[in-house]
Formats: C-alpha cells, sequence, structure tokens
C-alpha cells in the first residue's frame, strides 16, 4: 500500500467526544516506537487504566490501515475483550495533525449463536512525531 508523502507519525493520542466525570469516556495513546524503540498503548476507559508494550500490541497492515489491537480482559470460562484501534495512513509536514479514526471493541463469548459482539467508537486527536 503506498504511504503519503511527508513523514511518518509514531504517536497517536485519541478521544472520543463523550465526557464523563470530567474526562473523555475513552482515551487512547498509541506509540508505534516508543522508548528503546517498542510499541506502547494505553486504553483509558474511565473505569480502567491499561498499558500494554510490545507483544502485548497486535499490528495488521490492511488497505483499511493498520489495525493495532490489545485484549482488555480475558477469561477461560467468560470470553474475551479486545480493542482494536484502526490508525489511517498519514503523512506530516510538521510535527502532529488533527486526526479522525474509530477502534472497535470486540467481546467474544462461547455457547451457541453469535460469538463476536462489535462496539465501534468515534476517535479524535493528534498524529505527532516525537523523538525519543
Amino acid at each position: 500500500m503506498p504511504r503519503p508523502c511527508g513523514a511518518a507519525p509514531n504517536l497517536y493520542i485519541l478521544h472520543n467526544n463523550v465526557i464523563q466525570g470530567g474526562q473523555f469516556s475513552l482515551s487512547i495513546v498509541y506509540s508505534s516506537a516508543g522508548l528503546g524503540g517498542e510499541p506502547l498503548f494505553e486504553y483509558d476507559d474511565g473505569s480502567q487504566l491499561l498499558s500494554f508494550s510490545g507483544n502485548q500490541i497486535r499490528t495488521t497492515e490492511l488497505p483499511l490501515g493498520n489495525l493495532v489491537t490489545v485484549t482488555i480482559s480475558a477469561a477461560a470460562d467468560t470470553g474475551s475483550t479486545t480493542f482494536t484501534l484502526v490508525v489511517p495512513s498519514v503523512g506530516l509536514l510538521g510535527q502532529f495533525l488533527n486526526i479522525n479514526t474509530f477502534g472497535v471493541t470486540t467481546t467474544r463469548r462461547g455457547g451457541i449463536g453469535q460469538q463476536d459482539l462489535y462496539a465501534v467508537t468515534e476517535l479524535a486527536g493528534t498524529a505527532e512525531l516525537v523523538v525519543f
């Protein structure tokens, strides 16, 4: 897939537009290459703040964009919940650019019937080029 002209960002700071208790109800910070060159991902939904690094972060490149997935909960008997950030292609001329994208929360359950349930969250924020 062709990349846009300009520098590629390595830090994304995103949130939805719903405010609960004085803060955004979902905030995401993703660095494709943070300190030490390792990817970092922070997920804050107002009730839990989770930090991921290295191989806890799964990335898949598709025409849609890069899909960056983390597991936010997992239990053998009740299933699992993942969050996937869709990172669009971005070319920077300066240090940052305002972007819009979305994330998908997938709840996987066992049993009969539909096993995957999806919730889509619109996100806005910045894509930045930061020197670590």
